[in-house]
Parts: C-alpha cells; structure tokens; sequence
C-alpha cells in the first residue's frame, strides 16, 4: 500500500468514527477530522456527556458493523448556500461556522481551518463557490478526500486516547473532545505498532529519568527547567565532551559568550523580528538597556569574528560553544526534556571563504556519522528548504545556490535523503540528521546550515588576495543539538542500558562478604590504573563498592535495576583462584584479576 493509499483510508476512518460516534449519540456535533501520523482524530462535542476509554469497545464495535456493510464513499459537489442549509439543518453549528468563513473569506482562510477536511472549489478571486460532500450509507460529511473505495476497504485500526481540544484552538472557544485512532494497511502492521508503544512506555525517558536518578523538575524552579543530578550530569558532560572532541579533531576551538544581550543585536541579525515573543526579556536597574536571555549564540559568534581584521589566510574560523539558551516555550508544550526553557546547544561556527565550503561541510558531516554511528543509531538526511513565503531573509539566488551546495554535499557523501520545502532556518537551508532508535522512532538530531544572510547583516569581511573586502560564508553546526532533547532520545534509545563509556556508573563492585575486603583494595588499584580506549578519553573508571550486609542476590538486583553494564562479583573463591567473576547483559563470566585492565579496556 503506497502513502496516498494509506491517508485515503485513514481519512475514511475518521468519518467512519464519526458516523459511529453519531449512531450511538444521536446529539454529536462534529468538528473536523482530519488524517495525523499513524492514524486519525476527530473532534466532537457531545455537550455533557464525556467519552472515556471505557466506552472505545463500544465505538469499535459500531465502527467495525459500518465497516463490515462496506458502504461505498460517494462524492457529491453542492454550492456554498446549499451546504450551508444542510449544516442548519443537520444541527451542525461547527460545521456552519466554517462554511460561513469560507463563504465570507474564501480560499485565503486563517490557519485554524484545516481545509483538507473540506471540499473547497473556488473562482478566480478566491471566493468559495463549492464544496464537496462525502455519502457512505446514512452518514454524509463535507470532505475534500480522497476516500478508500469503500468503508470495507480501510485496513485495520484502533481507538487510542480522547482529549479536550479547543475548538480551533482558541482557548475563548468550546472544549471539544479529540478522539483519536491509530490506522494501518493490516493487523500485522498495527499489533507491530501497538508493541512498538508498549516498548515507548517502559522506555519513556521521563520514567527513566526517575527511576535511574539522571534529572528531576521542582515547581519552584519552574516548569521546562529540569535539574541534572549528579549522575545525569555525568552523562550530559560525557555527551558533551564527546562532541567537542569530534569537532576539535578538525580544528574548532571553543568561545564563550554572556547569557544576556541588549536586544539590538537580535534586531541586527533578524531573530528579534521573528522569535520575539519567544524570548525571555531582562530589565536592567542601572541602565535603560533592554536586554534578553540568549535564546541562540550564532549572533554572538559573529561579534567574536568581527573583532578583528580577518585575512583570507585566516579562513576558515571555527568556534564551538556548549551553552544553555533560553526560550519562552508555551506551557502546554513542554514536557519531559524533549521540549524545555533552558536548552543546552553544542553549538558550533564556521566563517569561511566560497570555495572552503565543501570541506568544511563535509568534515561536519563526518563527525555527525561518527556520532551517531557510535551510540548505533542508523541516519538519513533531510534536506531542508525554503518554501515561497516570505518567511525568510535573503535573495532567491543566494538560496538557490545554497541549496544546491547541500545537496551536492549529501550526495558526494553517499547519504540517505529526502528533500521538504517549509523546514529551512529563516536565514539558509539545512541538512537535518535524521536518526532512528532502537524501536524505530525517527528523531531529528544534528544539523547543519548554510547562511549567507548573517554575515551580511553583521557587516562580515575579510581581505582576500587583492587586498578586497570579501564577504565570509557562516555554516552553522550542532551534532547533538539541544542536548536535553539528545538525552530523552539517547534514553528511550537505550532503554537507560548505556554503553560503557557513557554509562554515569560504569561498575559496581558487589562483595559476597567481608572477609574480601583486601582482594576488592587489589581491584580498586587495577580499575584506578585502566585507562579506557573508549569514546571520550576519560582517564579514570567510575565504580563503586557495595560491601553492605545483604544478600548477594538483593545486590544483584539492586544493580542491575540501576541499569550499571558491569558487575564484579568479589567472593572468598574469588580471592583464591585471583579473579573476578564479571556479569553483564551478556551473561557471567571469569576473569582473571591481571587480565580484568585488558577486559574492561575492550568493552
């Protein structure tokens, strides 16, 4: 089954929901419904009656006796007023509100209809002189399509969740219900997906967050600011370090920059105008200056290259920086560490000449395949446009060869990709990572960008061989990106079972009695002289002694419930023979104490 397929019998099981959802409450009045990733939703107002999980068994036992007539979806066109006689007359008042808009408005009607919901037919000034209607047995619903054939031809699906959702998302409207639907081509398909959610469950980074002692939130502090524990700070510097080694291999060299600046220089590189609303605004009271807290560093980094005269000879410049930003993220947006207030980049700068471009990109691109090759997550790339809005800074021409720079730099690579118009930054196209865990989820993760805008707002120069002033090139780069949104996907990637080297306890050593304590000093010695040939070129292992008085099976349990991917079991056989029983996921092994170094260095 293709896609266009796919969302056709998607979108049929929206209005078959509908239709159920009418057979068994007469009163419904119906919203739009319209197709989302995996499936469907609908929304409904029932007045006071609340739909709960409780009464799905019952919608899907009318949907599946609608499904089984296999009615065929009909299309029919109607004028405008003819429509909206039907809207009055079937007590459809949501409906009548759409169509009085796009009667009075036409085509150019504001974000908040969803006009694929609706079959719109316009004239040549835009203005609304059609729509069309979808018919399968005693249920008709304005609808653009496409529709499956028949209701019997819509694969297999089940009701997930019910939500209060603002009638077109304006908080003064009514509070609609959201029913939703998951929807697949077979039953295999769907019982691969219901598993995969059952997987995200016991997976949810939120969970392990907890559970694992990484990060903890605090009502006083505020919501979207998480707190890193002592042990989640060790793997978000672990991260952190990993990727600037990445990039320092290929000559980046680290700045620093303030965490509040005067808004002029927001409004001189253009993120003023288009983020804000989103920035956290900072009153001074000693000065008038009207400042913010930084929500990105890329402005900053070009005041850092602008302090001198660069030369030619001096390109390319690379600066890294691993900074929090601040963003005003609405409330109701945020959650866990995938969306949050306080983000922390590994962000990065290059300033270079035209004909440096190519290199640098692909040395970029080198490091995010590195990355992401080490934690096993597969990649492809989207590459990411500008549409024809005038969303964006900058002329069509410099766009274009933007554009086509990427993508010549993805195809040398031999990478994976897609190209999507609608996704560039507002000053360059990008080349986004695309990564896919380990129960195959998607996740945007690394980035770079092409811009040609902020060097020319920002005045950038450097003298080539002539002695001329030359405008720089700025890509900008983040392998990790936020890395509080890297960290919830590197967690329900790994299920909180990290590897080795970035494993916040790397070993616990478990004692089976105290009679050992000398052989576990031995231990402690090799373990403090290992040097690891991991990843991140830590000089020390990070272990602990668990010598309490409990049994070695709570011990075991105990650690293993804390996810640590090496235990050394220390008992009086042990010290005799001068080993170490190891147990990790793979299962129980000896090692002999002088070999333990070599051991652990492989792992």
């Amino acid at each position: 089954m293709n896609d266009e397929q796919l969302y056709a019998m998607r979108h049929s099981l929206a209005h078959i929901t509908a239709q159920a959802v009418q057979h068994l409450w007469p009163e419904a009045k119906f919203g739009v419904g319209p197709v989302v990733e995996h499936g469907f939703y609908y929304d409904i107002d029932l007045g006071e009656t609340k739909i709960s999980e409780s009464d799905f068994k019952k919608i899907e036992k009318e949907m599946r006796a609608i499904i089984n007539k296999d009615y065929e979806f009909i299309r029919s066109e109607e004028p405008v007023d003819i429509a909206l006689h039907w809207a009055n007359e079937a007590n459809q008042p949501y409906k009548v509100e759409l169509l009085n808009d796009l009667k009075r408005v036409g085509t150019t009607i504001a974000k908040d209809i969803d006009v694929d919901t609706l079959g719109v037919a316009a004239n040549g000034e835009g203005q609304v002189e059609n729509v069309s209607f979808y018919t399968d047995g005693d249920f008709r619903d304005l609808c653009r399509g496409p529709h499956a054939e028949s209701t019997g031809k819509v694969g297999a699906f089940k009701l997930m969740r019910v939500a209060g959702a603002y009638w077109r998302g304006k908080e003064t409207n009514p509070q609609m219900q959201r029913l939703y639907g998951v929807a697949f081509a077979s039953q295999d398909d769907l019982d691969k997906y219901l598993h995969m959610l059952e997987e995200a469950k016991k997976r949810d980074h939120r969970k392990l967050g907890k559970d694992l002692d990484l990060f903890t939130t605090s009502n006083l502090v505020g919501v979207g600011l998480p707190l890193f524990t002592p042990r989640g700070t060790i793997l978000r510097d672990i991260m952190s370090q990993y990727s600037n080694q990445l990039r320092q291999a290929y000559g980046f060299t680290k700045v620093w920059t303030p965490h509040i600046t005067k808004k002029e220089l927001y409004e001189a590189s253009g993120h003023w105008a288009k983020f804000g609303d989103e920035l956290f605004l900072v009153t001074s009271q000693e000065t008038s200056d009207k400042m913010a807290l930084k929500p990105m560093n890329c402005p900053h980094h070009t005041q850092i290259y602008a302090s001198r005269p660069r030369s030619y000879r001096d390109m390319p410049v690379r600066y890294l920086e691993t900074t929090t930003d601040y963003r005003d993220e609405k409330t109701g947006e945020l959650g866990g560490l995938n969306r949050v207030r306080s983000l922390t980049q590994d962000d990065s700068h290059v300033f270079c000449r035209s004909d440096q471009i190519e290199n640098e990109i692909n040395s970029l691109l080198a490091s995010a395949r590195e990355l992401y090759s080490t934690i096993d997550m597969s990649l492809r790339v989207r590459l990411s446009y500008r549409d024809d809005t005038d969303a964006y800074l900058g002329e069509q021409s410099l766009w274009e060869t933007a554009q086509a720079q990427l993508k010549a730099a993805v195809i040398a690579n031999e990478l994976d990709y897609f190209e999507q118009d609608g996704e560039a930054a507002f000053y360059g196209p990008k080349i986004d990572f695309m990564a896919t865990d380990a129960i195959g989820r998607e996740h945007q993760v690394a980035t770079v960008q092409l811009d040609f805008v902020q060097p020319e707002r920002f005045g950038l120069e450097y003298t080539d061989q002539e002695g001329n002033f030359q405008r720089p090139v700025m890509i900008h780069c983040a392998l990790l990106g936020s890395i509080e949104r890297f960290l919830s996907v590197f967690i329900e990637h790994t299920g909180g079972w990290f590897p080795f080297w970035a494993a916040p306890e790397q070993i616990r050593i478990l004692t089976i009695n105290d009679t050992v304590m000398e052989y576990v000093s031995e231990i402690e010695g090799v373990l403090n002289k290992t040097v690891l040939m991991q990843p991140v070129k830590y000089n020390e292992i990070r272990y602990t002694v668990d010598v309490r008085n409990e049994s070695l099976g709570k011990k075991i349990r105990e650690a293993t419930a804390w996810k640590i991917p090496v235990q050394l079991i220390v008992g009086p056989k042990d010290v005799e023979a001068r080993e170490v029983s190891v147990r990790t996921q793979d299962g129980e092994i000896k090692v002999a104490l002088d070999g333990l170094g070599d051991y652990l260095s492989a792992l």
